[in-house]
């Protein structure tokens, strides 16, 4: 019986330390758990570890270095460091084919966990890695639903560019949508907000609280200065991928003009507010570009806060605007939110 509440009682623990992990983070548990049953694997710089399309049955978790996961198709690259795991969907339903390319940023170490040994490991603590798993599906889904929504944009461009070819009817209804719509990005943009705060009591989710996260990039001019007005375009798309990445379906991402970015979240619990800030400054630091602007870095500093109902949309800015200063104040790449 002590053995039993002391493994709830570890099971327990390790879901409240997940609540509070990043999308691609281990718990120390998790960590533990996967060092015991995987295989060491050692890699040199620009390394292949997998193409993308080959099909795979194992998932890797970065004990040192940094992994690129290059997807195509225009979309941005990804860098995985310690302590965070990649390739987990081949390893749930086995022999599916990799969505991206892994290869090493710089010499790496991973422990690479197969197919049979995850299967022993489900028999042997199915709470802590049920707990896993949730997490890893609802990042999957969460990219997947990312895809489509960049991928359904695309082709509203393309039926509002062939509707102005064809002088129809349906231009004045696509018009109106892009009067709504931040053409570069795709988010909502400030007249689309406008619209969206008029009706916020309708969408409103019961037992949540409205929350303002507004979003800056760090020395946003030197980008364009060193790096050409067509890459800060690119920059400006793949932040907005991240800001849409941290919402949920009941929240609003968009681009306010320039280089600063909002989200007007719906939220069950200040934690939950501060994990949307913490999950965009970390998606925006790992984020890798193409030649020629392979050495670019980039960051963004963030400032929130919980909305007061009764007051109005610049009272809330004005606040969330505050923190945003705080934020900056500090050198950026980071976050500062009032609960």
């Amino acid at each position: 019986m002590a053995r039993t509440r002391d493994a709830i009682a570890r099971n327990e623990a390790g879901a409240k330390s997940a609540a509070r992990l990043l999308p691609r983070q281990l718990s120390d548990q998790e960590v533990a758990l996967f060092g015991e049953a995987g295989q060491r694997r050692t890699v040199d710089r620009n390394e292949l570890i997998f193409r993308r399309g080959e099909l795979g049955r194992s998932m890797f978790v970065v004990d040192s270095g940094q992994i690129r996961l290059e997807f195509g198709n225009g979309l941005s690259d990804k860098v995985i460091g310690p302590r965070e795991f990649f390739g987990e969907l081949a390893l749930f339903i086995g022999n599916h084919a990799r969505v991206a390319s892994a290869l090493a940023v710089e010499p790496s170490t991973m422990v690479v966990i197969e197919h049979a040994g995850f299967e022993r490991l489900l028999g042997r603590e199915p709470a802590l890695l049920a707990n896993f798993m949730v997490r890893s599906f609802a990042y999957l889904v969460a990219s997947e639903q990312q895809l489509i929504a960049s991928l359904k944009r695309r082709n509203e461009d393309l039926l509002v560019t062939l509707d102005s070819l064809r002088q129809t009817q349906n231009q004045l209804s696509a018009a109106e949508r892009l009067v709504q719509t931040d053409e570069l990005t795709g988010l909502c943009n400030r007249r689309g907000l406008y619209g969206y705060l008029d009706r916020l009591s309708e969408r409103r989710v019961p037992g949540t609280q409205v929350g303002l996260l507004l979003i800056d990039i760090d020395r946003f001019k030197q980008i364009n200065d060193n790096f050409g007005h067509l890459t800060g375009d690119q920059v400006l798309r793949a932040i907005a991928q991240e800001v849409q990445q941290a919402c949920a379906p009941c929240d609003l991402p968009c681009r306010l003009g320039g280089d600063e970015f909002a989200l007007l979240a719906q939220v069950g619990s200040p934690g939950e507010f501060e994990q949307r800030a913490a999950q965009i400054v970390q998606g925006v630091r790992s984020l890798r570009f193409p030649e020629p602007s392979h050495e670019l870095r980039v960051s963004v500093s963030v400032g929130g806060s919980l909305c007061d109902e009764l007051s109005d949309w610049s009272h809330w800015y004005s606040t969330a605007d505050s923190w945003l200063y705080q934020a900056k104040g500090t050198g950026g790449d980071g976050w500062r939110a009032q609960g």
